[in-house]
């Protein structure tokens, strides 16, 4: 079983180890990645502040200004009517518009899409700059993106997705083959043995010490990290195994109950719908309908919710008359659903704030130091087994 177990856990290791560093080192700077993007882009993200408020302030939904930013846009040639509109969280914050990419005639799954992001001053109602979400580069503007691009798709479209996942799979083959092989016999003294950490003279040793008692220490956040990563790139490789457990509520696509056209005013009612859903929420964006019979999707986030930033809670307006088709409320979900709202802010630390963040950009650290601190293992066995 064990000599098994050394197989799988060297191959899985070797094949995948330097795709889960680069997985690492990515995830720990996207840890921080909405306050790097606006250090490194103050002109592009930041206006400022009305008259009375200063920056940090929070910025609070209003339906009649996002209501005159979309028409802005969709009045100018230029951009046209979003798929989507990024409301501004902070005083000193600009309305973020994305635009669905265009079709090209390259429709390799190799092919990695470039989303438009076009910045608005709410106050004066122009366009601060623009920038391609997903292009490739080291600029100022497309860092933040590329390493995000990085992290989910390897910058390799809809073949990296699969990948990362793939390689989150190799991820939780390495750590429970590390447990067979690290597990100890049930007594205190080989307990003990086996979370020993002692450098001794020999780097080798050292290593493997730091691995198999750091393998131990670290498997559960690296479970969660393995898991997470795989729903987010192919969830249709986890909500079987989690309907199975816990039924999960049917998440199946709208369209709207009036037969009313979509008017000038029913995206200011739509924000102010959502509003009085969850009077406390701040709303973070809308989604708009592709089609002419399909709702409105709004983000919003409730004051106690798990995850930061946009929120997890979901409303559906009806994009003619306004009426609320439904409401995905992660406060109030049960078992399955609950699970796998958790799993975005448990992948980022933000499920326990700052210092959960933290510890999650350190995390990010570790699989460089298992695969190095591997790598001079298996080179020292190597010498050994050929008589080096």
């Amino acid at each position: 079983m064990k000599k098994f177990a050394r197989f799988l856990h060297l191959w899985t290791s070797l094949v995948f180890g330097a795709i889960l560093v680069v997985l690492g080192l990515t995830g720990s700077a996207l840890s921080w990645m909405h306050e790097l993007d606006s250090m490194l882009n103050p002109g592009l993200l930041h206006v400022a502040a009305p008259a009375g408020l200063s920056a940090r302030d929070p910025m609070p939904a209003n339906p009649i200004l996002t209501q005159a930013v979309a028409e802005m846009l969709a009045r100018d040639a230029r951009y046209g009517r979003p798929g989507m509109l990024e409301l501004p969280e902070r005083a000193g914050d600009v309305f973020i518009a994305w635009y669905r990419p265009s079709p090209g005639p390259d429709s390799s799954p190799w092919r990695q899409t470039h989303t438009r992001q076009v910045m608005v001053d709410p106050a004066k109602l122009d366009v601060r700059g623009e920038r391609n979400w997903g292009e490739f580069g080291l600029s100022r503007p497309l860092l933040m993106p590329t390493l995000f691009h990085i992290h989910r798709y390897l910058v390799a479209g809809e073949v990296g997705k699969v990948v990362v996942a793939i390689t989150g799979v190799s991820l939780l083959l390495s750590l429970v083959t590390g447990m067979i092989l690290w597990w100890p016999r049930m007594a205190r003294s080989a307990i003990l043995h086996a979370l020993k950490v002692r450098h001794g003279g020999s780097w080798p040793r050292f290593s493997f010490q730091l691995h198999r008692a750091g393998g131990f220490f670290a498997a559960p956040v690296l479970l969660v990290s393995a898991v997470s990563g795989i729903y987010f790139n192919m969830p249709q490789w986890v909500t079987p195994a989690v309907n199975a457990l816990s039924p999960l509520t049917p998440n199946a696509k709208l369209t709207n109950q009036s037969s009313l056209p979509v008017d000038g005013m029913s995206l200011a009612l739509a924000v102010s719908s959502a509003q009085a859903q969850f009077p406390e929420g701040w709303v973070s964006r809308m989604s708009f309908p592709a089609k002419a019979d399909q709702p409105f999707e709004i983000r919003l986030r409730q004051p106690d919710e798990l995850r930061e930033g946009p929120g997890a809670t979901r409303i559906s307006i009806d994009s003619g008359d306004a009426r609320v088709l439904r409401v995905i409320d992660p406060e109030r979900a049960r078992g399955g659903d609950k699970l796998l709202s958790w799993l975005f802010p448990l992948h980022t630390g933000e499920a326990f704030g700052m210092g959960g963040r933290i510890f999650i950009s350190l995390v990010g650290l570790l699989p460089l130091a298992f695969f190095v601190t591997g790598l001079v293992v298996w080179i020292k066995l190597r010498r050994k087994k050929i008589g080096l």
